[in-house]
């Protein structure tokens, strides 16, 4: 009943994998950099530094305004003289003006502060590429911490299926050995629930895998219950390098650019407030055009007048005197640079030591790697070398187990160590913006 079980499962598993599409990491990159709702908020908002970043923002363009005004009026008027021949009045008497005009306005200079202005919306625009170019950092070491551990929890599940393989040829021996009579049924039914035990954990280690590969849909935005092949295998870099790495780091790293760039930003408002302490002069022109029709009309107001023509001008404001405002909006903004140095100074001293532990941690795994290979092998040799002698009565089933212990211990270790080296070198290539090519 349990063979047929075991073969059902194998052929539903068989079947899922046959309609589930295989995934390699480049591709769940590529995917989760396309999907990617946050990456996606980042592109908007480079796009709007990008459209922000204009003279006409940064008030270097003239300004030209048109505007025209007809209004109707319908007013009385009394006057009254010394002569009451000169008296006149009138009731609801009708007018109309008629006026419109052109008019121009061009900053010529202000002490460069439109200059540093269109400097920083440069600069802005860098920092927001860079912001993206952090948050696909970010989401490319996490789909590849995740990818891995797929990778890692699928190779201890292999593990655990050869533990099962000779649990299922221990229980072979042991029935055949009873059927002659070299075998009681307590060897018997330890074997069977040593087996079961063993089918149940490689099922727990499946729930493991099945939640790994969800975690992975959802940072690739995609269905999270699609089913994936991951058939991978963790390789590891052993080249890098300490020195490349923390070098990369002050470098490379967008984190870390993003925040000179605010250096850079505060210092060029620094100078846009400063140059409000300097005389401005501006330039404005246009074409004005007025006429007004009166049905009436006294010694003030004629019955027609039109007035138009162009008209030119320069204007020359020279700040004297503002209670000091101009003079302390200068100091705060100086204090901000300061402060965005410190930010990352701290910044880069955070990523720095995260680096070298990462690399400590990288470099130990490797030396791991090689004694989790060697141990491993000799654990399948010696659970071979047990099978063997059990088959031979030279051994008990207590000792078979104490061997596929050893086994499974040394796979899961194996798994582990290579794991934390894999992640350990995507952590450093994170640090220093070698994930994204």
């Amino acid at each position: 009943m349990r063979k047929q079980y075991l073969v059902l499962l194998a052929s539903t598993l068989s079947a899922l994998i046959l309609q589930a599409q295989p995934l390699t990491r480049d591709e769940a990159v590529r995917i989760a950099l396309k999907n990617n709702l946050g990456i996606e908020l980042a592109r908007n908002i480079v796009a709007i530094a990008s459209t922000n970043n204009s003279y006409g923002i940064a008030g270097g363009l003239p300004v030209v305004t048109g505007s025209i005004t007809d209004q109707e009026n319908s007013p009385s008027f009394r006057q009254v003289y010394s002569n009451p021949a000169s008296n006149k009045s009138s009731n609801n008497a009708f007018s109309n003006n008629l006026s419109g005009g052109i008019n121009g306005y061009m900053l010529l200079y202000n002490g460069q502060r439109v200059v540093n202005a269109k400097r920083q919306l440069n600069t802005v625009e860098a920092q927001t590429r860079q912001v993206l170019s952090s948050r696909a950092l970010l989401l490319v070491n996490n789909v590849l911490l995740k990818y891995y551990d797929v990778v890692r929890q699928q190779s201890y599940a292999k593990t655990l299926q050869s533990s099962i393989d000779a649990q299922k040829q221990q229980l072979a021996i042991v029935q055949a050995q009873q059927s002659v009579g070299l075998a009681n049924n307590a060897d018997l039914f330890q074997s069977q629930v040593d087996l079961n035990t063993q089918i149940q954990n490689l099922q727990a280690q499946q729930l493991v895998i099945d939640q790994d590969k969800t975690d992975l849909l959802t940072l690739m935005t995609l269905n999270p219950d699609s089913a994936i092949v991951v058939e991978d295998t963790i390789l590891i870099d052993r080249t890098i390098q300490l020195s490349g790495i923390l070098s990369a780091v002050q470098d490379a790293n967008p984190d870390v650019i993003t925040a000179n760039m605010q250096i850079t930003v505060n210092q060029y408002i620094e100078k846009q407030v400063g140059a409000l302490r300097y005389p401005s002069l501006s330039m404005t022109g246009g074409y004005n055009y007025s006429r007004t029709n009166n049905s009436s009309a006294s010694q003030y107001s004629p019955l027609f007048s039109l007035n138009y023509g162009p008209y030119v001008g320069v204007t020359l404001s020279i700040p004297i005197f503002n209670g000091n405002i101009y003079r302390k909006q200068q100091e705060i903004a100086g204090i901000n640079t300061k402060n965005a140095r410190l930010v990352r100074d701290t910044l880069l001293l955070g990523y720095t030591a995260n680096a070298v532990k990462s690399w400590q941690a990288y470099n130990n795994n490797l030396q791991q790697v090689e004694t989790a290979k060697a141990n491993y092998d000799l654990s399948r040799k010696l659970l071979d070398l047990v099978m063997q002698k059990f088959q031979l009565k030279q051994a008990t089933i207590v000792e078979v187990k104490n061997a596929q212990q050893s086994f499974e211990s040394a796979g899961f270790l194996l798994v582990n160590v290579s794991y934390a080296a894999k992640a350990a070198e995507i952590t450093l290539r994170r640090y220093a913006n070698q994930l994204v090519q």
